[in-house]
C-alpha cells in the first residue's frame, strides 16, 4: 500500500454539518480497501477562483494508504458525489518526509566534544 494525501472541498453549505458528507468520503475510501492515517479538517475559506458558481468551499485533507486500483475507483466516486465541489489525490512525498525525520534525529543527538588545539597542547 502507498501513500496518499486527499484534499476535499466540500459545498460550504455543509460546514454546520459535515459529518455526513465527511462520513461517505470515508466510506468511499475504505470501500476500496484504503487506511485513512489522519485527518484534517482546516475550515471554510474563500476560493481564489470561483468553483460551480461559489466563492467558498470547506477544506478538508485526508492521509490515506492505498492500494495500486484504488486511487482510479475514488476519483471516478468522488467525480460524481454532490457534496465534494473538487478533490486533489496525489501521493504523499515520503522522501521528504524520511529526510525530515533524520535531520531531528540527529539535530536530538548528543554533540560530539573535540578537543581545542589548546587543549592537545600543539
Amino acid at each position: 500500500m502507498k501513500d496518499y494525501e486527499l484534499t476535499v472541498l466540500f459545498h460550504p453549505d455543509l460546514e454546520m454539518n459535515l459529518d455526513p458528507a465527511v462520513d461517505k468520503v470515508k466510506k468511499i475510501i475504505t470501500s476500496a480497501d484504503g487506511k485513512i492515517t489522519n485527518e484534517e479538517n482546516d475550515g471554510k475559506k474563500r476560493l481564489s477562483y470561483k468553483i460551480d458558481g461559489q466563492e467558498f468551499a470547506v477544506f478538508y485533507y485526508l492521509d490515506v494508504q492505498l492500494p495500486a486500483e484504488a486511487p482510479a475507483k475514488i476519483s471516478s466516486t468522488l467525480n460524481i458525489t454532490d457534496e465534494v465541489i473538487r478533490y486533489l489525490l496525489v501521493r504523499a512525498d515520503t522522501t521528504h518526509t524520511k529526510a525530515a525525520e533524520a535531520d531531528s534525529e540527529e539535530s536530538n543527538a548528543p554533540a560530539k566534544e573535540t578537543k581545542s588545539t589548546e587543549e592537545k597542547g600543539e
